[in-house]
């Protein structure tokens, strides 16, 4: 009976897994195939329903990467990468600030700001789009990286903010208590005991920050004009074409280098997503 029991048992976690390779195989094969349509020459990458390439080739990699194709993504990797490390900074730098104010301090329409901030989460980004574009273009800033970096360090992005808050709120005040019985100011109660306790909801934001302005297409679209500061997703766009030539093998081929990084972050940081800040700040 134990015997007939125990197989049971293996045979339902064998059936589990089965079930969880099959429906990940098909959520991944939209990235399979254009993985490998990517080594395919043009005439084969739609002309063919199989997977795999009949003849691999690496001249999609080649063109895009060197500018053969009439788009040259060495420079744009390079302006997403910078634009979304400045933006990583900028969100930490705000929404570390802001989080402690509203998660610690006391002050004056303290709810009322912290309500009002919540609200904004609400608006779209197109809603704010257009008064943002009047001021930067008369301060004559259109076609430079600052638009897309400098909003960061003020905390347009009330997500991270409220996110911040919550791990804030999470932390013991028992800390706070001892710190100021320690001769802890405000200033160094943020920066030597809560800053270091929120390291998970750091990493957590610089994660988003990095991704929503690597795939960021509509903002920087809006305000980069001159191609010699058009990014990876702006890039991508240019081999779309309205008269039905797109470049589609250059177009995966590039799509694919485009995914590296993404993929290169999640894996390295991924357990940072779901670890708990109070968890975490007990550990210590």
């Amino acid at each position: 009976m134990r015997v007939t029991r125990t197989w049971t048992v293996k045979w339902k976690v064998v059936m589990r897994h089965v079930a969880l390779i099959f429906v990940s195989f098909i959520m991944i094969y939209p990235i399979l195939w254009m993985f490998f349509a990517s080594f395919k020459p043009d005439d084969q990458i739609f002309s063919t329903s199989n997977l795999l390439p009949d003849k691999w080739t690496l001249q999609h990699y080649i063109d895009g990467l060197t500018g053969r194709s009439g788009t040259n993504f060495g420079p744009m990797f390079v302006h997403s990468f910078e634009i979304a490390c400045v933006v990583v900074i900028g969100s930490l730098f705000s929404s570390t600030i802001t989080g402690f104010a509203f998660g610690r301090l006391e002050f004056t329409a303290r709810r009322f700001l912290f309500g009002f901030m919540l609200a904004t989460m609400m608006l779209p980004a197109q809603v704010v789009l257009i008064p943002q574009y009047i001021i930067f273009h008369k301060l004559n800033l259109i076609n430079t990286f600052v638009p897309l970096m400098l909003p960061s360090f003020l905390g347009t992005t009330p997500f991270f903010i409220y996110l911040m808050v919550q791990f804030v709120r999470s932390i013991p005040k028992d800390l706070d208590e001892a710190a100021e019985i320690d001769g802890c100011n405000p200033f160094r109660l943020f920066l030597y005991v809560i800053l270091p306790l929120t390291r998970p909801a750091l990493i957590t934001i610089s994660i988003f920050a990095f991704y929503w302005t690597w795939n960021d297409f509509f903002g920087q679209a809006i305000y980069l004009n001159n191609p010699n500061l058009f990014t990876v997703p702006i890039g991508l766009n240019m081999f779309m074409d309205n008269m039905g030539n797109s470049q589609w093998g250059d177009l995966f081929a590039m799509s694919v280098v485009s995914i590296i990084p993404v993929v290169i972050i999640f894996v390295i940081f991924q357990r940072y997503l779901v670890e708990g800040i109070a968890t975490q700040g007990l550990k210590n």
